[in-house]
Parts: structure tokens; sequence; C-alpha cells
């Protein structure tokens, strides 16, 4: 991917959790603020800090990447149905309040800024993931669940939610029986769709405070896919759809 997008003109930063020994837990230790033996509250310990710019070196660092970035790629292998602990640690730490949640106003008319608005809104995110099952076993009636239902709380909560424009995903199964022929087609579909990162239609995730929820309660309006429920609800028709 690195050579990839440096071919094409692009700058390239990139954060190998596991060679930079990431630290993983979000605790008191991240906030010099905080006395011995006093009470550790992850939200506004974290508010402080952020307001103060008292963070620690490494998450600051981090969250000027992603302030820095046009698109944000996030390459890693399915662990037990999500990301692995050590990314997971990356957003509980990166993801400060007062940062990636926690702004904006909170009104009647608007709940924060967030899903489809946030410090994220105009940049792009896409998922990379590996996983050693078949695709048919991440299909509509495959035994795992479908793949867009597993990654829905990553694209949705994780990405969408801080204004990330959220790309299709690109999914590469079966990993542990790809040979040289595979590895070179999954290297060519690949780079295609490094080609065409600002060209992609993202996810069509509906935003939050521009109509098609109730505020406060943050449900769907009873116009809007009436009689539906579940994650699908919360993606808009493709425009060709709109059109039947």
């Amino acid at each position: 991917m690195v050579e990839r997008l440096i071919q094409s003109g692009h700058e390239v930063r990139v954060s190998d959790l596991y060679a930079m020994q990431w630290k993983a837990t979000l605790d008191a230790d991240d906030f010099s603020h905080i006395e011995p033996g006093a009470h550790f509250d992850p939200v506004t310990d974290s508010l402080r800090a952020v307001e103060a710019g008292t963070q620690r070196d490494d998450v600051a660092a981090e969250q000027a990447k992603l302030l820095w970035a046009d698109t944000v790629i996030f390459q890693f292998p399915m662990w037990w149905y999500t990301m692995p602990a050590i990314l997971k640690g990356w957003i509980d730490r990166v993801y400060a309040y007062g940062f990636a949640y926690g702004v904006g106003e909170h009104s009647d008319t608007h709940w924060g800024d967030r899903f489809g608005q946030g410090v994220m809104s105009g940049k792009r995110a896409m998922l990379v993931v590996t996983t050693g099952g078949w695709a048919s076993h991440y299909s509509a009636r495959g035994i795992n669940g479908p793949m867009e239902d597993l990654l829905f709380p990553i694209h949705h909560g994780v990405l969408y939610y801080p204004g990330f424009d959220v790309l299709p995903p690109y999914v590469v199964y079966r990993t542990g029986k790809v040979d040289a022929p595979a590895y070179s087609k999954i290297t060519e579909e690949l780079g295609q769709r490094l080609d065409t990162l600002w060209t992609t239609e993202p996810i069509p995730f509906r935003p939050q405070n521009f109509g098609d929820y109730d505020i406060p309660a943050l449900t769907l309006r009873d116009e809007i896919a009436p009689g539906e429920s579940g994650f699908a609800v919360h993606t808009a028709p493709k425009k060709n759809e709109n059109a039947r």
C-alpha cells in the first residue's frame, strides 16, 4: 500500500502499532495532572488534558497524524469478530474526549458534532481487513454473519461518528491459503482501490443532525425506512435505488 500510494504522488505516514510497542490501555497513567490514588474519570480527565495540551506525546502525535491526513487506512486482521486489542486501545486513547467526541453543541435540534460531522469531516477512511475464513462464511447466510454487519460498529461507530466519509472495505479471505498468484491478484485489486480513493462513493450513512433522526431521542423518524430495523436502516438507499 505504501509503495503504491507514494508512486501515485501521495505522502504517507505509517503507525505500526506493534513496532511502536503501543500502550493499549487508557488509564490514569495517561494523565500527568492526576494525583496518585485520585479518582480517574476517562471523560473529564481526557478533556482536561486536551484543553491544557498535556496529553502524552504518543497520543498527541497520533492525533496530529489524523488531523494531517486526507485519508486514513486501517489495516488489521479480524480477531474474534473485531479489531485486535492493540488497535482498539489506539482508538480508546487517541479518540480523546474533546478531540474525537464530546464536541459541538447539544440542543433540541443538534446533538453534538458527530455521525457525519466532527473533527474528521472532509476526510476519508477505509478498512483493509484480513481473515482466515472463506468469503461464504461471511455472506448474508454465512455462519459468521454478513461482513458488512460485523464491520458496522467500526464503520459507523468508530469512523463515521467523528466525521469520516467511510469507503467500502477491502477484505482478504482465506489468508492462510494465499499463494503467489493469489497474492499478485490481491495486490492488484488493492492497488486499484488505492488509485480510486477520491472517486469511490462512500457508504451512504445517514447524518445525525440533518432530519433523518428525531433529536434528542436519536431514533430514525417514522417516515424513514418504515417498519425496518437493524444496521441497514442507518444507510440511505443508493441514488439509483431512489429513482425507482
